[in-house]
Parts: C-alpha cells; sequence; structure tokens
C-alpha cells in the first residue's frame, strides 16, 4: 500500500524549508503537491536581474531549500526521495520528490530540525573557531554527496578575499541599476521578503568586516565600536558551473550553515564576490583542485547576548499549492 503524507504533512515540511536562505531573502521557489509528487519551481519573478541574471544565486538558494526540505523529512519519518531537474519538464522544474514512510532519525537529525528553527544570517563581527575544527566530518559528507568542493581558506586568504570584495564594490559603486536593486531588497520593512534595516550592520561593524557586501547601513544611533572581525571562511566550489552543480552546492551550503548552528556557530553567506568576473577570478585563485567558487561563509562564535533581527518570510499558502490531497493524516503500523 502505498502511503502518502497529507497536506498537513507537506505544508509543515515545505514551511521548513523555507527556512532556507537565499540571496537578499528573494525565496525564490514554488511549491505543487499533487498525486503523491511534491514538485519545486523556481520563481523568476524573484530573479534579481543585475546581480544574478544567470539565475545562478537563485538555483543555489532552491537547493538549500531542498536540503532544508529532505532534513525535516527525515526528522518527521519520512524520507524525502529527491530528483533533480526532473525530466521530461520545463526550465523552472528544479524537483520532484516522492516521500516514503519509515525513516529512523537519529539524535542529531532532531538536533538538525531544531537548527533549521534557529538559524539565522548574521552580519556582525564573529569571534574565532579553530581552523582546524571548523569543518567538521558531517559537513565534508554532505560537500562529497552533492559533488562540491568545501575548503576553509587560510588567514592568509583574507588579503586575497579582501581585495575581491574591494573590486566588486568598486565595480558597483555607480552602477545605479544595482543600487536601487540592492536597496529594494535591503534595508525596507517589508513583512515577507527582504533584509529589513534590523538584520544589517552598523557602520562599525560593516567596517570591520572587509570581506562583506557593501549593504546600506543601518543607521539608528545605537552603533558602538565593534570588535574585530576574528571569523573563519569557507569556500564552496564546484568543478563545472551549470544548474546540476548550483542546485548541489546550495544543498550542501545548507548543511554546512544547519551544521554549525548545531554546534553553536555563527554563520554568514557570502556571494558579492563571485557575482562579477574580476571578483570571481580573484576568489578563483584559492580554490583547490581547480574549483569554480560558488559562496563563501564566514563562520565563527556569536558576539553579543542578542541575536541579529531574523529575516522575514512567505506565508507557506502563497508558495505552495495543494492538488487532489486528503485532509487528515493516519498512521500506519511498519
Amino acid at each position: 500500500m502505498n502511503v502518502e503524507p497529507d497536506s498537513a504533512v507537506v505544508a509543515m515540511l515545505v514551511d521548513l524549508a523555507c527556512r532556507a536562505p537565499s540571496v537578499h531573502n528573494s525565496q525564490p521557489w514554488r511549491w505543487k503537491y499533487s498525486n503523491g509528487f511534491l514538485d519545486m519551481f523556481s520563481d523568476r519573478t524573484r530573479l534579481l536581474d543585475v546581480i544574478d541574471p544567470d539565475g545562478r544565486q537563485m538555483l543555489i538558494s532552491c537547493g538549500a531549500a531542498l536540503d532544508h526540505l529532505q532534513k525535516a523529512a527525515e526528522a518527521s519519518r519520512w524520507t524525502a526521495e529527491i530528483e533533480t531537474l526532473p525530466t521530461p519538464g520545463g526550465p523552472r522544474h528544479l524537483a520532484r520528490i516522492r516521500f516514503v514512510p519509515g525513516a529512523r532519525p537519529r539524535s542529531h537529525e532532531f538536533d538538525l530540525l531544531t537548527a533549521i528553527n534557529r538559524r539565522y544570517t548574521d552580519r556582525r563581527p564573529f569571534g574565532g573557531v579553530r581552523q582546524d575544527v571548523v569543518i567538521s566530518p558531517e559537513m565534508r559528507r554532505a560537500a562529497d554527496v552533492n559533488q562540491t568542493i568545501l575548503a576553509a581558506l587560510t588567514d592568509g586568504a583574507k588579503d586575497v578575499l579582501a581585495e575581491a570584495s574591494r573590486t566588486s564594490a568598486n565595480t558597483r559603486r555607480y552602477d545605479a541599476t544595482y543600487q536601487a536593486e540592492l536597496r529594494w531588497w535591503a534595508g525596507h520593512g517589508f513583512e515577507v521578503d527582504g533584509i529589513p534595516p534590523q538584520a544589517l550592520s552598523d557602520r562599525a561593524q560593516a567596517a570591520s568586516i572587509p570581506v562583506g557586501r557593501a549593504f546600506p547601513v543601518r543607521d539608528d544611533g545605537s552603533a558602538v565600536d565593534a570588535p574585530e572581525d576574528e571569523s573563519s571562511v569557507l569556500l564552496l566550489a564546484t568543478r563545472s558551473d551549470g544548474p546540476l552543480d548550483w542546485l548541489r552546492c546550495g544543498r550542501a551550503l545548507s548543511s554546512v550553515l544547519l551544521e554549525a548552528t548545531v554546534r553553536g556557530l555563527a554563520t554568514c553567506p557570502l556571494t558579492h564576490m563571485t557575482e562579477q568576473s574580476g571578483s570571481r577570478a580573484i576568489v578563483a585563485s584559492l580554490a583547490p583542485h581547480g574549483g569554480i567558487p560558488q559562496v563563501l561563509v564566514r563562520v565563527g562564535t556569536p558576539v553579543g547576548h542578542a541575536p541579529p533581527t531574523r529575516t522575514p518570510r512567505q506565508k507557506v499558502s502563497t508558495v505552495l499549492s495543494i492538488e487532489g490531497v486528503r485532509e487528515r493524516s493516519f498512521r500506519t503500523t511498519m
């Protein structure tokens, strides 16, 4: 007998999947549950045309949501069997998921489920973490499974990254379309997407992080001297540079962020240095095995007692459509 999750379970899992990070919190995904399959589609109305014309970061974001979904399902005793870029399928059809009952989560799967709800992007300076332990075995396995190169960059590489960050900022400084797009998504008070002002760094914090994106700074009169940023930087790279690579990289990125959260570490993904050829080439000089850089992540110990403001999310009813699925669940004896 085929056993499928009911609509309430699917809605819960999609809601958790949508806690995944996305470029500028654009949340560029749509979901449809029908005939026992959950399909994921990219939402190109949420494509950032200036910084992401090819949709690379959009697909990385969607890959992160897929990994969140898989981990949430596992903790809920469902195995999510994911087919990426299904055939036949249109260019927006990124994945088809079938849920199989009977998964037996370990305690670590429940830790990851908790991390999905606890994780946030922290744009403030971090304290240090030992270089030799910043990448956990779980992070390494997730990267390998998703055919993604994961490397912890040395402290000496930070000067190279700072150069890449400056190159990106200098190129964008007088780009009116970029600045308009950035300010549309960052620093406003929208209720369901984008980055609210309270989640941005203040001027002192931004100045202490030479590898950060030049977001609009928060200026609410609360700024104090910021500590020096002592974070480690992880690099995620791929061996080729196409849609499947981007989805896989996003899934690996999700695992890195959640595993770090389980360990009580703060994280901040960085993509601005990979958006233009000049800065991306600089970062590529640091990638092992000739990898193509996709995302960098600052990792460190959180500084301060209160976490930053969390970014909002769209309601699950906005991003998920359900067709022909029973409304009530039932239990089975396996």
